[in-house]
């Protein structure tokens, strides 16, 4: 039996990125689905390293050209290049004479738009990054979201912020406080990147504006470690990266096969919503009930009581508790107990693990309390739920 050829081929990517690891797992699909043989060429700590790679003795390349330094290492190369990258409103912007896949920011940014549009908001801002060439895809999105604003009639509110660094750090908090103070609220705002989006939800917690009450926030990746570094679960968009790695992947084995394909541009859509808390806007009539869910979403699972809820929110125990009633139908107690059992549920459905040390983390003062309220409110105990909501054997 003939063994195929193997070819060796560098993948040009910053995998330290979720957007590029995404891509890279999709290529990974591809060659598990298919007979190709390839070895691949990536540095140790998935960093993308330039020098000498003219030089390197392979047959071809897959390269994120979202990084200008990448287009200008490659635009003599004389091996076959597939680049992945953004896509861009003007076709004169896409590198010439290289097959492309792009991710459609247009409608990244459209798909969340719609989403806060469903959520009931009519006030919309972006939170994006300073203009540079190494963030062309954030001014993409940027273009996106004002074409969608023009489309509708409505004011394009841009902030682009200051890059993050250490130094910076505290002066850059102060500007997205003073940005986000000066809009009119409630608003729904899309950060360029989950990162950004992640920035901008400490600015919010810092400032004591209610998320996603008076600002409903969503992030473009769908990136786990941003979701994990929030006390306030965060809606993203997800890019269709995976899709992105594949298609590149069966580009370039067309190319090793003698396909020529210098005009290909494919833009991939993206995959869906990761809807959570952070979008989950309810407006209410009682700016105490507003206030009040804002400090339980972020403290519930630490043990607050309702008086320190209503010490917060600057009112008597009885009137935070009438305001409940009205707006919500049920007790501030109730409120607190519905987060901290929203957050078991998530630690539960994550996989195995114990049940009492979930019941710990989420602010049960005993694992039989909380064995009771999963039996009063889901008509299970928390292990019975754990085995159902968890990935099949």
């Amino acid at each position: 039996m003939k063994m195929p050829t193997a070819h060796r081929i560098a993948l040009l990517f910053n995998g330290n990125k979720i957007y590029d690891r995404d891509i890279i797992a999709g290529i990974a699909a591809y060659l598990n689905t298919t007979r190709v043989s390839w070895d691949l060429f990536l540095e140790e700590d998935f960093r993308c390293r330039l020098p000498g790679i003219e030089r390197w003795q392979g047959d071809g390349i897959i390269a994120d050209f979202d990084d200008p330094a990448v287009c200008a290492a490659l635009a003599h190369s004389r091996l076959p290049v597939v680049a992945v990258g953004g896509s861009y409103a003007r076709a004169e912007d896409y590198p010439a004479g290289i097959p492309y896949v792009a991710t459609d920011n247009f409608k990244i940014v459209k798909l969340a738009y719609e989403h806060l549009v469903e959520a009931g908001l009519t006030r919309f801002a972006c939170f994006s990054l300073p203009e540079a060439d190494v963030n062309r895809w954030a001014q993409e999105r940027e273009t996106a979201f004002c074409a969608l604003m023009q489309r509708d009639h409505m004011r394009a509110d841009v902030y682009r912020g200051v890059a993050t660094s250490a130094p910076a750090w505290d002066e850059a908090v102060e500007q997205q406080i003073a940005w986000l103070n000066s809009l009119e609220k409630p608003v729904g705002i899309i950060a360029v990147s989950d990162a950004r989006a992640r920035q901008l939800l400490q600015a919010c917690m810092h400032a004591g504006i209610a998320v996603p009450e008076q600002v409903a926030l969503i992030g473009i990746d769908n990136d786990p470690l941003a979701r994990m570094l929030t006390r306030i679960p965060l809606s993203s968009v997800i890019q269709g990266t995976e899709e992105m790695g594949r298609t590149a992947a069966h580009l370039l084995h067309q190319m090793l096969n003698g396909a020529r394909l210098s005009g290909t541009r494919i833009l991939v859509p993206p995959a869906g919503l990761n809807v959570l808390a952070s979008t989950c806007h309810q407006p209410f009539q009682h700016p105490q009930v507003m206030q009040a869910r804002h400090f339980i979403r972020q403290y519930a699972c630490q043990g607050i009581k309702t008086e320190q809820v209503a010490d917060y929110v600057g009112v008597s125990r009885s009137s935070l508790e009438a305001h409940f009633r009205q707006e919500l139908g049920r007790s501030v107690h109730d409120e607190i107990l519905h987060f901290k059992l929203d957050a078991a549920k998530t630690l539960l459905a994550r996989g195995p693990g114990q049940v009492a040390e979930v019941a710990v983390r989420c602010g049960f003062t005993t694992v039989q309390y909380m064995h009771a309220v999963f039996k009063r409110e889901l008509g299970c105990t928390p292990r019975e739920f754990q085995q159902r909501s968890g990935p099949p054997p």
